[in-house]
């Protein structure tokens, strides 16, 4: 892996020096922590067991490795993952065999769904063991080869270094994903000599990062001639470090920017070129610009199903240019007129170059009608919310609020549900790398760890864990991981005593049969804690876990607790937002269903001139 994709920075050597191959001769742990050493590896969230311990003896001494204790494995993997997605480096776990190593799984698919470059470690049994039904042993390269982009299985002492270095490298490259290495307890045990490899050489592996002229010049060819273009912007372009080439993109087009879920942040939510997010619960103005347009510029998107609705009715007067570093998504879902396999930043970088060569001949598209349409749009059909007529707290003025007064560059990790929607529709993110979700998989308990991860990777930001009530009763033990360790994050609780999302789809589709999503953890229906106690109580679970716990229920002292969160920063704050059962989450497409229908709010499908079709 090179120094500029893991964060590693080389030692200096004389001018014209050779380098020189790096060996000692150790244990085949000791060998694993000086690979994780020299890879860059900076923290690894991970729990010790029987098969990997050989490897927790040698990093008692490492000085360059930090390790934090999780309380779960699956806190270990959504930590490594928002570690990386925070730090833009790969991020590390590790587990022990059998159901140390499985409970990774969840992490790992999640880490999968989403690109997100990490390399979880497991220990496996001795390799004369393997294969014979041994204690805590799992089939863990068999269990996760569909949801890693490789694995590897490690019996040989001699082979760690050269592991580890390509592991890190697949991870990082291309179009980036988790890797596994399982290593046998024997070839942990083992003595070996620790030669560092100079280069890796994966011959199979070669991803392609430069576009093909050709297909860059008709893609600026399809854009000039457009009248109704989009560009479609996915979790690629962050992936890419290319939000800069994308920004001037544009500015020099003057199209509308749709930014996905996983691209949040990529185009400045307050730009004026910017439309808003697309899909299921994206704005209005997205959702319809991409629909009724006559070009769709995907830049790093995959056309997911959140995103099209009903493939078969999306965007359908469109035509596709689809530029993407992984092949196999080009035409995955989509025909793409143009297709394109290259790096998000070479892809821009070159069409950029392309399209001021259209422009210089006088080729310029005019988009002049369609940004009065899609201004119409947006001033017509606006994201909103009504306030509760009791006098509670609204949970997208919570979350709302959270983001105002949060400090500059604060970074946002959500759970999945209400919640993770409201937090994508309410706070502006208008830098990269501040909003952390679980997107593909939708994976309920990633905020604490994921954003435990993100504060020990960038301990100088504001972090917020956006959490539901749900969500947060998953994972929650990492609180007391990141008391112990000294990664204050600040975690909003939106305490609505439900599954929310899940309520919301009952009140729509299942009429309003609320079967097993009641928690008791919030507001009751007469406006009370369910049956006079709050199961569990969330203060004092926090106090329990050494952090600062509050409860807020009054509109009136939102704002006071909130700040209050935000001054408190030597340990980790958890703010119990009591809100109404009843919010739900619009705008919306119902599953299954045509972006075409979308909502604006309840009974409120917006007109565009098409009611009578």
């Amino acid at each position: 892996m090179t120094e500029q994709a893991n964060g590693a920075h080389p030692q200096p050597r004389p001018r014209g020096a050779a380098p020189q191959p790096i060996t000692e001769q150790v244990t085949g742990a000791k060998s694993l922590i000086r690979s994780l050493e020299e890879v860059g590896a900076e923290v690894v969230f991970g729990i010790p067991g029987g098969a990997i311990l050989p490897a927790y003896d040698p990093m008692f001494d490492s000085k360059r490795v930090r390790h934090v204790l999780v309380r779960h494995e699956q806190g270990a993997g959504h930590a490594a993952t928002g570690y990386a997605q925070a730090t833009g480096k790969v991020g590390v776990c590790m587990a022990t065999s059998g159901p140390g190593a499985t409970n990774l799984v969840t992490p790992i698919a999640d880490a999968h769904l989403d690109s997100v470059p990490i390399v979880a470690i497991t220990g496996q049994v001795a390799s004369k063991s393997i294969g014979t039904d041994a204690f805590q042993e799992a089939d863990i390269v068999g269990i996760t080869m569909p949801i890693t982009k490789h694995n590897f299985l490690v019996t040989n002492a001699d082979d760690i270094p050269r592991t580890i270095a390509e592991a890190f490298h697949i991870a990082a490259t291309g179009r980036p994903g988790p890797v596994l290495v399982d290593i046998a307890k024997d070839a942990l045990q083992a003595q070996t000599t620790f030669s560092w490899p100079q280069q890796t050489d994966l011959p199979g592996y070669r991803p392609v990062t430069k576009p093909h002229a050709k297909q860059i010049r008709e893609a600026a060819r399809l854009i000039v001639q457009s009248r109704r273009p989009v560009l479609y912007v996915g979790g690629g372009v962050l992936k890419a470090h290319a939000t800069e080439e994308l920004r001037i993109l544009a500015e020099l087009t003057g199209a509308p920017v749709a930014t996905t879920l996983m691209a949040l942040g990529a185009f400045p939510d307050t730009h004026p070129q910017h439309v808003g997010m697309p899909g299921m619960h994206g704005a209005v103005s997205a959702v319809t610009a991409m629909q009724k347009a006559d070009l769709l510029v995907a830049l790093g998107a995959r056309f997911d199903d959140r995103v099209t609705g009903r493939v078969d009715t999306f965007a359908p007067h469109a035509k596709i240019v689809h530029a993407d570093v992984d092949p196999a998504e080009i035409g995955k879902i989509r025909a793409a007129d143009v297709p394109i396999v290259g790096d998000a930043r070479e892809v821009l970088a070159d069409l950029i170059v392309a399209l001021q060569a259209e422009y210089e001949a006088g080729r310029r598209g005019d988009y002049g009608d369609w940004w009065t349409q899609i201004n119409s749009w947006r001033e017509t059909y606006p994201l909103g919310y009504d306030l509760p007529q009791d006098g509670s707290l609204s949970p997208q003025q919570v979350i709302q609020r959270i983001g105002e007064l949060a400090p500059a560059d604060t970074i946002f990790a959500a759970g999945v549900g209400q919640h993770q929607m409201w937090a994508s529709q309410y706070i502006t993110y208008d830098k990269p790398y501040t909003w952390l979700n679980s997107g593909g998989a939708g994976t309920m308990g990633y905020a604490v760890p994921a954003a435990m991860g993100a504060k020990a990777g960038r301990p100088e930001t504001t972090v917020w864990a956006v959490d539901g009530d749900g969500c947060f009763q998953m994972t929650n033990q990492e609180l007391a991981t990141c008391a112990l360790n000294d990664i204050p994050v600040k975690v909003a609780i939106i305490n609505n005593g439900a599954l929310g999302m899940v309520r919301q789809w009952q009140t729509l589709f299942y009429n309003e049969r609320y079967s097993n999503t009641v928690l008791g953890s919030g507001r009751g229906t007469d406006g009370k804690p369910a049956n006079g106690t709050r199961v569990p109580d969330f203060v004092k679970l926090a106090e329990a876990m050494g952090c600062v716990g509050i409860r807020c229920e009054d509109p009136a002292d939102l704002d006071a607790v909130i700040e209050k969160a935000n001054s408190i920063n030597d340990r980790p704050v958890v703010v119990d937002f009591i809100c109404h059962e009843d919010a739900m989450v619009w705008p919306m497409v119902a599953a299954g269903t045509s972006n075409d229908e979308v909502m604006a709010a309840r009974g409120v499908r917006p007109d565009f001139g098409d009611m009578d079709d």
